[in-house]
């Protein structure tokens, strides 16, 4: 069987590239949006969100999304909820992006919930502090191989104010276009369009059925015998005195 690197390689490619192409099925945020979020207090040298590794399962296995929670404020951050929510799906093959069959798509779950979505309470970070987490996932024998799209939203408190992040996936297209739409083509994004404080990394799911491997590989055998085949013509045609 090939290896599982250079397929990992192309799945996180292939999310990449869903997470650009995603049809924009936002809904509203684990938070009211009437009023908007406000800026953040304070110019950042980090993120508030680290190391967001996906994972890749075949059907039926489980695994774990990963993500390091910082606070880089000169205050603790309290009320602080991070929320991951599995939201669109790129097909393989076929690269079709559209919304999540509900009845397949992969689980997400932690300690006090489960479902296509899930909000994970930190409670209090210290100025400077930085909690790993780690979110169960889990597909189904029926869970079809391709690309699912995991957003992120992290709401939390300082000082008495608060405050939300989120990414692309929490948005319609109409609203990241109108958000990102700068002068003569530029791409600014306008925060206050959006209701939010900052913009998050999002991550994905990539599942692959074992199938797939043994396809990849057949395709590989066969391009092996091709080449070959193709070079003992090529040497054959250049000894041969008839030129045929």
């Amino acid at each position: 069987m090939p290896s599982r690197a250079p397929l990992g390689r192309f799945w996180r490619a292939a999310a990449l590239l869903g997470v650009v192409l995603l049809l924009g099925v936002g809904t509203a945020l684990p938070a009211a949006r009437a009023a908007g979020a406000p800026p953040l207090p304070v110019a950042l040298g980090r993120s508030f969100v680290e190391n967001l590794t996906g994972s890749e399962l075949s059907p039926g296995s489980a695994g774990a999304i990963t993500v390091n929670v910082h606070d880089p404020l000169g205050a603790s951050m309290t009320d602080t909820v991070l929320a991951l929510g599995v939201y669109a799906f790129n097909a393989f093959p076929g690269n079709a992006t559209s919304e999540v069959d509900i009845a397949s798509a992969p689980v997400l779950s932690n300690a006090t919930a489960s479902g296509l979505e899930v909000n994970v309470s930190l409670g209090t970070l210290a100025a400077g502090e930085v909690e790993p987490l780690s979110v169960s996932v889990q597909s189904g024998d029926s869970t079809p191989s391709g690309t699912f799209a995991v957003r992120t939203a992290l709401l939390f408190s300082e000082n008495g104010t608060s405050y939300r992040l989120a990414s692309r996936g929490w948005f319609t297209a109409a609203q990241w276009s109108a958000a990102t739409s700068g002068p003569n083509g530029t791409v600014d994004v306008n925060l206050t369009a959006l209701g939010v404080s900052g913009i998050l990394p999002e991550t994905s799911i990539l599942v692959s059925s074992n199938d797939f491997s043994y396809v990849l590989g057949g395709l590989l055998a066969a391009g092996v015998v091709l080449v070959a085949a193709g070079a003992w013509l090529y040497f054959r045609r250049s000894n041969s005195r008839a030129g045929t």
